[in-house]
């Protein structure tokens, strides 16, 4: 593939682990609702999810109406825990600061409250990367809807045709497509191999680390 000038990122499962958190604040919102809580694999398969999303995707169809009422809550727990619980997978402050050194412009487009993220980049002295984040209160219209990343990439001056998106799941996979921009998959959230390969990805990777050497070669496929 060609190296790319801009780099989006995914956040949740694609730079950091907030499974501890998501659970939590997921549980929070159930048990307040007087609804059953969920188990840890059932809640991490909804990470990169919208919040009324997660909430469909977790309940009888007969409950989706209360959806506003579950965001409500999960954002209240989320600002009281979210933040300490999610951390920034090891390999990605050398993973961010090589792209960063060599000059490729980094972004984020994300589900997750932009605000939110900017805190937890912030604590661990990586908000100076990103020159654009775009997070949940920024758009009218949440992933697989193209609209957020493509604002990212104007945002950074760039293109999609010299940019690449990175994400760990297949709602990451189907919004750089709808946006036309080349993606690369990583496999550190619960999204399978196998769960990649209806989607043209210019490569799936094991971990974050092998990001560097993939760009900065500038092979094909």
């Amino acid at each position: 593939m060609h190296s790319p000038k801009a780099v989006v990122f995914d956040f949740d499962y694609t730079l950091a682990d907030s499974s501890q958190g998501a659970c939590d604040c997921i549980n929070f919102a159930m048990s307040g609702m007087g609804l059953q809580t969920v188990s840890f694999a059932d809640a991490t398969k909804t990470i990169g999810l919208s919040l009324p999303n997660t909430f469909e995707k977790l309940v009888p169809a007969s409950e989706w109406g209360r959806a506003h009422e579950f965001s409500s809550l999960f954002v209240e727990r989320a600002d009281e825990v979210m933040a300490s619980m999610t951390s920034i997978f090891p390999a990605v402050p050398n993973v961010l600061g090589e792209l960063f050194g060599q000059g490729i412009v980094l972004g984020i487009t994300s589900t997750k409250f932009r605000y939110r993220i900017e805190g937890i980049l912030e604590r661990d002295a990586l908000a100076h990367l990103f020159q654009v984040i775009v997070g949940a209160e920024d758009v009218a219209a949440h992933k697989p809807d193209p609209s957020g990343l493509l604002h990212t990439v104007t945002a950074m001056g760039h293109s999609p045709s010299d940019s690449v998106y990175v994400g760990d799941s297949t709602v990451d996979a189907e919004t750089a497509a709808a946006a036309r921009i080349p993606f690369i998959g990583v496999l550190s959230g619960t999204t399978s191999l196998a769960d990649f390969e209806k989607f043209n990805a210019q490569r799936i990777l094991g971990d974050m680390s092998e990001l560097p050497g993939l760009l900065t070669k500038g092979d094909s496929t």
